[in-house]
């Protein structure tokens, strides 16, 4: 069977063939070709035998929604691709098009097989756009781990991703309050005003993803539970990047002092060790030699008592 394509382009083929004699009487073949289109379109309508008709008007209602769906997914996720926002910015276009590809693959239709909306839209030719894009988007969405930015029901961003954004959009307030600052007092590469008043702000967003993450690889057993969302990610990063390679700062880490006392002590065990098994030799070495003096002076008094 040809291709619906290919029918549709045969159409006026055989309305001009069944316009004959009309072609033939016009001047040119313009006037006969626009009449059979005409015709074309009304035996289209009209619906030939087999599986010509088109789409019925509920599914192509559908079809559209699910195009302007995707259409605008996809220019949300352009916008946010740098800085990465996908998560925060374009949950609600996801959601709407989970949405309308359900109700295509729910679509009942018309009660004939032939009119079914999910058959006709998903799975009538070999290249399946919408299942083509749907996967798409769903691996897109995947891939970026937005429902761990998200609440239970995708409705918006959970609460631990508000604390850390609104925390992040602080220390860049921050980076740049100060560097307003200072720039007209100080050369480029001096930033010690941005490291000393930005310390506990940074610190404090520091602290808070790495507490995310820890949750997260505590409760998540997914491929992608080892990772927050991109959005925070990308966030954290583009935060470290800035205070450590830019500014030149660094934040003294609380572990250093339990860390510098073990190595001091497993650094010394070494030496207590050789130092106790010298004293230790030393004290035997005394241990052996005191019997010997005293048997030597019991000998010398025995003999001074015999020969006296």
């Amino acid at each position: 069977m040809a291709p619906r394509c290919v029918r549709r382009v045969l159409l006026p083929v055989l309305a001009l063939a069944l316009l004959g004699p009309v072609a033939a009487a016009e001047p040119r073949w313009v006037p006969a070709l626009e009449a059979a289109e005409g015709l074309a379109e009304e035996l289209w309508g009209a619906g030939l035998p087999g599986d010509l008709p088109e789409l019925e008007p509920e599914c192509r209602s559908l079809l559209a929604a699910f195009a302007e769906g995707s259409a605008a997914l996809t220019g949300c996720l352009g916008r946010r691709a740098r800085p990465v926002r996908l998560c925060q910015g374009c949950h609600g276009h996801y959601r709407r098009l989970l949405a309308q590809y359900g109700s295509i693959a729910g679509a009942l239709g018309n009660s004939s097989e032939s009119h079914n909306c999910a058959k006709s839209i998903l799975t009538s030719d070999r290249l399946q756009i919408v299942v083509t894009l749907s996967e798409f988007f769903n691996e897109t969405w995947e891939a970026a781990n937005c429902a761990n930015c998200l609440k239970n029901n995708s409705e918006g961003l959970s609460n631990s991703t508000e604390e850390f954004l609104d925390l992040f959009n602080k220390s860049l307030t921050c980076f740049e309050h100060n560097l307003q600052g200072q720039t007209v007092y100080l050369s480029p590469n001096n930033y010690t005003e941005v490291c000393k008043n930005c310390n506990e702000t940074y610190t404090r967003l520091n602290d808070l993803y790495n507490n995310l993450q820890r949750m997260n690889r505590q409760g998540g057993e997914s491929g992608h539970s080892a990772h927050l969302c991109i959005d925070v990610e990308d966030a954290m990063n583009i935060t470290r990047k800035l205070w450590s390679r830019t500014f030149n700062c660094s934040v003294p880490c609380s572990d250093t002092v339990p860390v510098i006392a073990v190595s001091s002590f497993i650094l010394f065990l070494p030496v207590v060790f050789y130092l106790s098994s010298f004293l230790h030799s030393k004290q035997k070495k005394r241990i052996l030699i005191l019997p010997k003096r005293i048997q030597s002076n019991a000998s010398l008094v025995n003999i001074q008592e015999k020969y006296s």
